[in-house]
């Protein structure tokens, strides 16, 4: 496969292509003759770089450019403190891969021997100075033959190589490793249908792009190739540069490997890491313009993140670069910074990603304040009415196409969802970009932090900052408004923001059309979500002793409908009232506790709580965690076993299950009430409550 970096290149620049190449002969004399004259006056860095705009350069000023470049110039001799004696445990392997890298590189016999020994010290020192094991696979050797190839001396050839690494070699290139998940992050901001193509084959990054990564392509690229792109790459000092490299080299083959789809893992593989060796030196100036140009089409927000931790080389940076590790393998997208949503709107921000901030709030929430370019979009809809939720979508494309065409500083094609920055609220933000990602929509992130990280970075700022913003009902300002019980869903918490121009007076008319949809969709909840199995079997109440329930019948355990409905509210409230506060490791040792789980209780405004789900022989209780206080918990029901008439779950939540509360009144089951909980072990749980409810229906009868 040949990559065609100039055709594609072509075609995402268009009025870019070079159209008079004499033009082109006559500018590359120049600047030869400038940057000679420049090397000799031993210019700096900054004006190195302005000369050759990012152009491969002569071979015969490549030494001095790439010194510069790393800046190791007056440098001196770092090879001086090695202690001389080769004791690694893993020499022999090192000797052995300097001997074969030496038999490559075609040096005359009597040179070999000291070229070997030349390279077996630099490793060796470096190995030890930097407290790291040598490998074949490290990619510390293949990183050395370009710069065997300046002929340069041995100390300065040492410096060059410590300072590449240090510099633009990621920490943790390996299995699962940090870089890996970052990547993945940024394929699927810029290609989704790719990314979940090679999710669906189990193909992570680390399995094709660790030796890209540990050796910036000289691994799998042709000498002349690798000289080229170092010249540019160099000249950036991007250590990211690499990651879009990397994604130039699979969104370019894209159509190929999707073809590829009944191939099986190892030949898609193989496919992916053939990729980088089609590159020609020619290629390379397209080819690295093309990869600066997706990276000025990606946040920026990730490089504050991540450069610390996958380049830094303090104690601190490689701590931080642990917690970044765990985070990143979590994140559903790629995050961005409240600060960066904030200067994006700035008429002054030049050529920065332009954003359509999605706020996926509670209506309520987005009514006490929000970002004035925001567009609302209530998270609870994708699941109290699918439909609705999918007209909304087209209604917000629609809203983002007119805003851009209008030059609204709401308009931008990168979408970011904004949620509270609290979890109980934000599960529901997660499960609106897992559905955007599902359908390959580009350019998708979440704000870092969300409502609260914008709140608090506008700080004293806070109301000319935020369209709407009510201190009495934020949730920032006042957390206890956090819990929708605290709410009073009639109050007119405050008035829909009114945008001046006309892409944001789009913005506001739909806006103001999603608001009023909020109070709606809190009451189909049920509708929606419901467990509506209907019966003709006769159910006896608590102490209807005539006949046995769930005797010679289906399942108490059962798969409603979805289409039909069922009556009987679905109350937040339990035998008890009172909500009583207990210590729950506690309540978990009880000895009279024969089953527990952890689950989510789902409230009567559609929020899931962490919460545990307990059985007695009599009972059944729901214990919802104290967010601020772990330990404890809080009875959010107490129900009586006898007093359970159906225990339900829908055909596409088949964990969401509900549990029915009510009596026989002659004419047929009345419900009083009902719990809902989201429960991954259902079946386990439905069929020990179903026995613990015979065993008390038994007790009745005897």
């Amino acid at each position: 496969m040949v990559l065609k970096v100039n055709l594609f290149c072509d075609n995402v620049y268009g009025k870019h292509v070079r159209n008079n190449m004499a033009d082109e002969l006559s500018k590359e004399v120049d600047w030869n003759e400038e940057l000679e004259t420049a090397l000799l006056q031993e210019c700096d860095f900054g004006s190195l770089r302005n000369i050759c705009k990012g152009r491969p350069v002569p071979a015969k000023h490549r030494p001095n450019v790439w010194q510069i470049c790393l800046q190791v110039q007056d440098k001196g001799d770092s090879l001086s403190s090695f202690d001389g004696f080769f004791d690694l445990p893993e020499q022999s392997t090192i000797r052995e891969d300097c001997a074969q890298l030496v038999d490559k590189l075609g040096n005359e016999e009597e040179e070999k021997v000291s070229v070997v020994a030349d390279l077996e010290s630099m490793i060796t020192y470096f190995s030890k100075s930097r407290v790291e094991s040598y490998s074949s696979d490290n990619g510390w050797l293949n990183i050395l033959q370009p710069l065997l190839a300046l002929k340069l001396g041995k100390s300065e050839t040492y410096n060059c190589f410590y300072a590449l690494i240090n510099k633009y070699i990621a920490r943790d290139c390996q299995k699962n490793g940090k870089p890996f998940h970052l990547f993945r992050l940024l394929l699927q901001y810029h290609d989704p249908e790719l990314c979940s193509f090679l999710d669906t084959k189990r193909i992570t990054p680390d399995v094709y792009a660790q030796s890209w990564f540990r050796s910036l392509f000289a691994s799998v690229c042709d000498l002349k190739v690798i000289l080229n792109m170092w010249d540019v790459y160099l000249q950036s000092s991007d250590p990211f540069l690499s990651f879009f490299m990397a994604l130039v080299i699979l969104v370019n083959a894209r159509e190929q490997l999707l073809e590829a789809e009944d191939k099986d893992k190892q030949f898609i593989v193989g496919l992916i890491t053939s990729f980088p060796a089609s590159l020609e030196a020619e290629d390379i100036e397209d080819f690295c313009s093309l990869a600066q140009y997706y990276a000025s089409k990606t946040p920026q927000s990730f490089r504050r993140d991540f450069e610390r931790p996958l380049f830094g080389t303090s104690l601190s940076q490689l701590k931080s670069g642990d917690e970044v590790g765990q985070q990143v393998s979590q994140m559903l997208c790629l995050p961005v910074s409240v600060s960066e949503l904030l200067q994006s709107t700035d008429p002054a921000g030049g050529d920065m990603v332009r954003y359509f901030v999605v706020d996926c709030r509670p209506a309520e929430q987005y009514n006490s304040g929000h970002l004035p370019t925001a567009m609302h979009l209530d998270a609870n809809l994708m699941l109290l009415n699918p439909e609705e939720f999918n007209t909304a979508i087209k209604a917000l494309f629609s809203a983002q196409q007119q805003a851009i065409l209008a030059g609204s500083a709401a308009g931008g094609e990168h979408l970011c969802f904004m949620g509270s920055g609290r979890d109980e609220e934000d599960q529901y933000v997660n499960m609106v970009v897992a559905n955007f990602l599902q359908k390959h929509q580009q350019y998708v992130s979440m704000a870092r932090g969300g409502y609260s990280a914008l709140h608090s970075m506008l700080g004293e700022k806070v109301n000319s900052g935020l369209a709407d913003h009510n201190g009495r009902s934020c949730i920032v300002c006042v957390p206890e408004m956090g819990s929708t019980s605290d709410v009073d869903s009639g109050e007119d918490i405050a008035h829909a923001h009114k945008a001046g121009d006309s892409g944001e007076s789009i913005f506001g008319r739909l806006s103001n059309v999603m608001k009023s949809k909020g109070s709606e969709m809190k009451e189909k909840l049920a509708n929606y979500i419901k467990n509506d199995t209907e019966t003709e079997e006769r159910h006896a109440s608590n102490t209807d002793k005539l006949g046995k329930r769930y005797r010679n019948m289906a399942s108490v355990f059962t798969i409603g409908d979805e289409e039909e409905g069922e009556e009987g509210e679905f109350n937040d409230q339990s035998d008890d009232e009172r909500r009583e506060i207990v210590s729950l490791d506690t309540w978990l040792k009880k000895p009279d506790i024969i089953y527990s789980c952890q689950c989510r209780d789902l409230d009567n405004n559609g929020f899931l709580h962490p919460s545990y789900f307990l059985v007695t022989d009599t009972h059944l209780y729901i214990l919802r965690e104290i967010p601020k206080n772990k330990s404890m918990a809080m009875i959010q029901s107490r129900r009586a076993l006898g007093t359970i008439v159906k225990i339900t779950s829908k055909k596409r939540h088949p964990d969401l299950i509900t549990f029915s509360y009510g009596s026989n009144e002659g004419s047929g089951i009345k419900i009083t009430n009902k719990d809902r909980c989201l429960i991954p072990t259902a079946g386990e749980t439905t069929k020990i409550v179903k026995q613990q409810i015979m065993k008390v229906l038994d007790a009745l009868e005897s």
